[in-house]
């Protein structure tokens, strides 16, 4: 994965000029493309200078996964964001928020990784799963319901990042027009599912422990911090795309929150996430150089 990406001369020239509007609305075009280029380019995003509603984020949000779509390329699926009590508290909003992952933001279990791949880079235990049935998905009212409509599950580090000057005042509304602050994260090996109650509720009752290279551990977190049950997120992910007119897809993949804290990538750094309680205790790694 690349730790730059191009931009083009047009891009150059919206971040330079165009500041975000002071006013409370659904930022321009042009307003939106200065956010995807800073995102492109490593730069820290300009923030408004006036009050940004949460429905001016979301708004915002959508026009600039289109403008990153111009250079990151296919989609891969979709983060769900804030889905833990303690991610909420930190970005003062109490409800989950969407992004979208492209497929060049992933890399493969064992991977390394410079430690500057973002702005404001950070790394947590997350999870992927792939959607099978997204009509089912979209339907279910139980994490079991959910986990019939999958086909597998990863276990996954996802690198985010807080993309702007100051991330201690970054809060909803700007989270989410940074795309939830999508910028890579390393999957591992998928796992089949063979959906069971008691797999079902192996997400909830599941331990995650991420460690560093010598063996310490970072941080600990149980499944049921992510809305109970990861599951959940799965199926929030999926109504809440078809609500908004594009439903997802069969293969989509989907990621489902933070099991930990975030904590900053350092050089020569290795980290590890550990899922006991699920089938063969996966695990998946990165380094950082």
């Amino acid at each position: 994965m690349k730790s730059v990406f191009p931009i083009s001369a047009l891009a150059v020239l919206v971040l330079t000029a165009v500041p975000l509007a002071a006013h409370a609305a659904c930022p321009s075009d042009l307003e939106a493309a200065a956010v995807a280029a800073a995102i492109v380019a490593h730069q820290p995003v300009p923030t408004p200078a006036g009050e940004m509603s949460m429905a001016d984020g979301l708004c915002g949000r959508d026009k600039v996964v289109r403008f990153l779509a111009q250079t990151y390329g296919d989609v891969a699926g979709y983060k769900a964001g804030l889905t833990n009590p303690a991610v909420q508290k930190r970005f003062n909003h109490d409800a989950p928020l969407r992004g979208t992952l492209f497929k060049s933001m992933l890399v493969a279990d064992g991977s390394e990784l410079p430690v500057s791949f973002g702005t404001r880079p950070v790394f947590e235990a997350d999870m992927i799963v792939e959607v099978g049935d997204p009509v089912a998905l979209a339907k279910a009212d139980t994490p079991l319901a959910a986990l019939k409509a999958l086909k597998s599950f990863s276990p996954f580090i996802e690198l985010p990042d807080l993309m702007v000057a100051d991330p201690s005042k970054l809060g909803g509304p700007m989270l989410a027009m940074i795309n939830v602050g999508a910028r890579a994260g390393v999957v591992g090996k998928a796992i089949p599912i063979k959906a069971t109650p008691a797999l079902a509720e192996s997400f909830a009752t599941m331990t995650v422990t991420i460690t560093d290279n010598t063996g310490a551990v970072l941080d600990t977190g149980k499944g049921s911090a992510t809305l109970g049950n990861p599951l959940n997120a799965a199926s929030w992910l999926a109504r809440d795309l078809a609500a908004a007119g594009t439903p997802l897809k069969r293969g989509d993949l989907l990621s489902l929150g933070s099991f930990t804290k975030l904590f900053p990538p350092k050089a020569g750094m290795g980290v590890t996430a550990k899922y006991e309680g699920l089938p063969g205790n996966p695990v998946v790694g990165v380094r950082f150089r």
